[in-house]
């Protein structure tokens, strides 16, 4: 009997341990050891060179509503974030590796080198995120995508998938985007995927349909054989008919062409003297002369059109903006050609209230949709940073797109370093230059953080991008024209910014925040050795090059004043600073993207550098 009841007894320890087994309790509490057995088998399929799953990945993944686990992020101890972005993974995703990890709101391998299908994504029905770009992920995009009832934001671009889009129907979708694949078809023709830009889905030979400009080809009627007709008779002329007058119709046209020509011939006149009034205008405008903003498309601006129902006439003023003023306000300011750069022309603006604003009119954007433009303008209006130029509004038609910014008032770093030199200037001293490089990583670490979701967050940092304004010799660096990438969609308009001197950019691979810091890294080399990196440098052996490879030439390894510029080569106390600085450099423009650090750690060694320079004064 003893042995029996024992039996029993341990008959039933082991069914409660089997119904309890998807349940493992630790001393901390409770996690799911089903949701661990799916994620350790992606353990085991992902390799990358420079990160360890194996050694990230030990013991429960989640340990209440905190997990130890790297990329996992936990509430009551169920996994809901998987987010393991850029971390040079290859190899696939194994098969159903998410089947039991069903309360996961956001899955993120952006950015990695990961090939394969897609992921089956079936029943995760509290999946909010799935991004997946910049991989190499391969096939059709699985139709049960459709069926996920949280759906957000969908990235697939950079991507080598093919096939046909999925009829996304989500109302919840509000972030959408497939460019960059080999996807082929007509896009479907729903209000859910027909509110995404044409950026959502260019890139894509194979595909058309709105809201691209390439048209679907149009299907040919299915081929019916013809009707055998009896063979014919002996021809027979019909009978002549009596000729008629004029008829009614001819009669009328010849009417209306009596009135639409001399018309017509009025108009054209009227249309080559506005023309003519335009080209003096815009000689006026070429040549600095003040003048109004109205000059920028007044009438345009200032007049609703019915043909355009995006169309709006009033300024968008981010809150706690003190400058109140409107779109009138700013139509009647008096205005100067600041300067052109590739993204637009910038005006001083000086409203009637004595107020003074810098206005962007920007180049090359009519394609953006009004929701898209004003929800990154809404992003930008929302930085705040002391070494970040302040957006304070924005204007949006289809035909005009303008963006209000702060004014500041001592120029850029580009004048002050290369614009005031010889008799009579002030050359800028080595204590302002590194005061300058740690304003401007500053701004950048700034952006680097709080705009982390941007593929390149500055995207067009150069010399003439760093504002400059200065009291009782206190310089401060403002970094302006950030944040337009998103909206920059052809990679052919981006090689007109700081960017398209990248390595990366010219060898046709991936841009990334990385790219960020090979602009930085050309920025200390200006201000160590003073020269214009837009002019070719010539070494010794007359070999032509940019400016990190010249300073590299010169160096070869050993600290080299040949490379100073010769309005700090006085500074000799300073020179220990020039070439830690000059090190850091070469390090930021390194020709392989990920050797280059990140911008807080620049930020960190840069203070370090000028703390280091006021203790020994």
């Amino acid at each position: 009997m003893i042995l029996a009841s024992n039996a029993l007894l341990g008959l039933a320890i082991l069914i409660l341990v089997a119904q309890f087994s998807s349940i493992t309790l630790c001393v901390h509490g409770v996690y799911y050891a089903y949701e661990r057995d799916d994620l350790v088998r992606l353990r085991d399929y992902l390799e990358s060179p420079t990160f360890s799953l194996r050694a990230n990945w030990s013991g429960p993944p989640c340990i209440s509503n905190s997990s130890r686990w790297v990329g996992v992020s936990c509430s009551n101890s169920h996994v809901v974030h998987l987010v393991l972005d850029e971390l040079h993974f290859t190899g696939s995703l194994p098969p159903g590796f998410l089947e039991n990890v069903t309360f996961l709101s956001r899955l993120s391998f952006r950015d990695n080198s990961i090939s394969g299908p897609l992921p089956n994504l079936t029943n995760l029905v509290y999946l909010r995120d799935v991004l997946l770009s910049g991989n190499r992920f391969s096939g059709p995009i699985p139709l049960d995508y459709v069926d996920l009832p949280r759906l957000q934001n969908l990235e697939l671009h950079e991507n080598n998938l093919s096939r046909r889009i999925p009829p996304f129907g989500q109302l919840t979708l509000i972030g959408f985007n497939v460019s960059y694949n080999r996807l082929e078809g007509p896009i479907p023709q729903n209000r859910v995927l027909q509110k995404f830009p044409s950026s959502s889905y260019d890139h894509n030979p194979g595909l058309c349909g709105r809201p691209l400009e390439t048209p679907c080809a149009v299907a040919p009627p299915p081929y019916i054989p013809p009707t055998p007709t009896p063979s014919p008779g002996p021809f027979i002329p019909p009978p002549a008919q009596p000729k008629k007058g004029l008829r009614a119709w001819i009669i009328a046209l010849i009417a209306a062409a009596a009135v639409v020509v001399p018309l017509f011939t009025v108009a054209v006149v009227v249309f080559y003297c506005k023309m003519g009034s335009g080209r003096k205008e815009q000689a006026r405008e070429d040549h600095g002369v003040s003048g109004s903003v109205g000059m920028m498309e007044r009438s345009r601006l200032q007049s609703k059109s019915r043909e355009d129902p995006e169309r709006t006439v009033e300024l968008d003023i981010f809150n706690g903006e003190s400058q109140a003023f409107d779109l009138d306000d700013l139509l009647r300011a008096s205005a100067e050609v600041l300067r052109r750069g590739k993204l637009g022309t910038t005006y001083k603006a000086t409203l009637d209230s004595g107020a003074v604003v810098a206005v962007k009119r920007l180049n090359n954007m009519n394609g953006l949709g009004q929701k898209e433009f004003k929800q990154h303008m809404q992003m930008l209006g929302n930085l705040r940073h002391k070494n970040l130029v302040r957006v304070i509004s924005y204007y949006y038609s289809k035909e005009e797109k303008l963006v209000v910014y702060e004014f500041v008032s001592d120029g850029n770093l580009f004048e002050l370093l290369h614009e005031n030199r010889g008799p009579g200037k002030v050359p800028l001293a080595w204590d302002t230059r590194l005061s300058i490089i740690k304003d401007i990583a500053k701004g950048l670490s700034f952006l680097h953080q709080s705009s982390s979701s941007q593929k390149v967050p500055h995207a067009n940092l150069k010399s003439s991008n760093v504002l400059i304004s200065h009291s009782n010799q206190n310089f401060c660096a403002k970094l302006a024209d950030f944040g337009f990438f998103p909206l920059l969609s052809p990679r052919k308009s981006l090689e007109n910014l700081a960017i398209g001197r990248t390595p990366e950019f010219s060898q046709g691979k991936k841009l990334t925040h990385k790219s960020d810091i090979y602009c930085f890294g050309i920025i200390i080399l200006e201000l160590i050795t003073g020269r214009n990196p837009g002019e070719t440098m010539v070494d010794n052996q007359g070999t032509a090059s940019d400016l990190s490879e010249w300073v590299k030439k010169t160096v070869q390894g050993e600290w080299s004043t040949d490379i100073l510029d010769i309005e700090i080569f006085a500074a000799k106390e300073g020179h220990d600073d020039m070439l830690k600085l000059t090190e850091i450099a070469l390090e930021c423009t390194d020709l392989v993207p990920e050797r280059r650090p990140e911008a807080s750690e620049l930020l960190r060694r840069i203070e370090e550098i000028e703390i280091g320079n006021q203790d020994n004064n």
